[in-house]
């Protein structure tokens, strides 16, 4: 009974030779896996909000140790603001409440400006690997054109469902692509108004200029992208690409 049931529980378990083992091509190749668009969307929002926090802990730390070796005597100290500039800075603060706005506005923008660039590096990972893959049964751009157009159909739908609705050049090297509902600024708002919704998206749109770049620098095109936004969710990216190129 015993070596009965043993035949039956070996006969069960497969053998290693009948085991599926996936193919080298689907191992090179995986099926690509899909994420709910809404869930994305929510996703670059607290992307933007955790690397906000995350810059601001990093400039803490910072400032903190070089706050740590000026006093043991590593570094010298900050120069002192002049007793004049104080006064005056004081004198405007409170004579006014427009240079006070301005002051936390300039502090907000290089906060703004060190998020950006950290959401156009991660972009650049993005847009790389997107383009490695949309590209692997392709030959090389050689035109700069064909770069540019791949750009706007391909990779365009494969991160935002459409493709450029305008697309010019000057033809020296200079690219304007304008999406007239860019997905990413389309779930943008602000409780204080159109400027504040301004500010928001040229925050979200540091991801996707970066996006673009990393496409184009893994096709052999080193770029300078510039987003620009002036009327939601209307979104303006200019390609400036070296000459020779």
């Amino acid at each position: 009974m015993s070596s009965r049931n043993s035949f039956q529980s070996g006969a069960a378990r497969p053998s290693s030779s009948m085991s599926t083992v996936p193919s080298l091509a689907a191992v090179a190749d995986p099926p690509p896996r899909y994420v709910d668009g809404a869930a994305m969307d929510y996703f670059t929002i607290e992307m933007v909000n955790t690397l906000r926090a995350s810059s601001a802990v990093a400039a803490a730390r910072s400032k903190k140790v070089e706050q740590e070796m000026i006093d043991a005597g590593l570094m010298p100290a900050t120069a002192p603001v002049p007793p004049t500039l104080k006064k005056d800075k004081m004198r405007d603060s409170m004579g006014s409440n427009a240079s006070r706005v301005s002051l936390s506005k300039d502090s907000q923008e290089g906060d703004d400006e060190e998020l950006r660039a950290r959401l156009e590096a991660i972009g650049m990972h993005v847009g790389a690997n997107m383009a490695e893959r949309l590209c692997h049964d392709r030959g090389l751009f050689s035109d700069t054109l064909d770069a540019i157009k791949f750009i706007c159909k391909d990779l365009w739908n494969a991160c935002w469902e459409k493709q450029v609705d305008n697309l010019r050049t000057n033809h020296r090297g200079v690219y304007v692509l304008q999406d007239n509902a860019f997905k990413p600024l389309t779930r943008i708002s602000g409780w204080e108004g159109r400027a504040e919704s301004l500010r928001k998206s040229r925050v979200h749109v540091a991801m996707p200029a970066g996006i673009i770049r990393g496409a184009l620098a893994r096709l052999g095109f080193q770029a300078v992208v510039v987003p620009e936004v002036t009327n939601l969710p209307q979104c303006t990216f200019q390609v400036k690409l070296p000459k020779g190129s």
